[in-house]
């Protein structure tokens, strides 16, 4: 039978587990390097870019610049996403024992 009590219960912790999720991806920082490191790029959970360092050897050859730039950004925002995903499978995971079907 379907119980309400339960249902509310349910949809209360989903919705504190997203807050706490989202507080948690904002807390985050991934930091990658291409270019042997002359290009370091740091983002935050949210996959915002809070920090770009860039070799001034680089400045010269845009086209390396370019490339170089562009796998760091892909490769942050990998790594974003992966968190995001096991962050959100983890949270979903921790409410299978709820069950709003089940009466006590």
């Amino acid at each position: 039978m379907f119980d309400m009590g339960n249902m509310s219960k349910m949809l209360e912790g989903m919705q504190e587990n997203a807050q706490k999720l989202q507080a948690d991806l904002e807390s985050k920082t991934f930091s990658v390097k291409t270019g042997g490191g002359m290009v370091a790029l740091s983002v935050n959970g949210k996959g915002e870019v809070i920090d770009l360092n860039v070799d001034d050897s680089l400045l010269a050859d845009k086209a390396s610049l370019e490339i170089l730039l562009i796998g760091a950004i892909n490769d942050a925002n990998k790594m974003v996403l992966q968190n995001q995903q096991s962050s959100a499978m983890n949270m979903l995971g921790g409410m299978g024992n709820m069950n709003p079907f089940e009466t006590k």
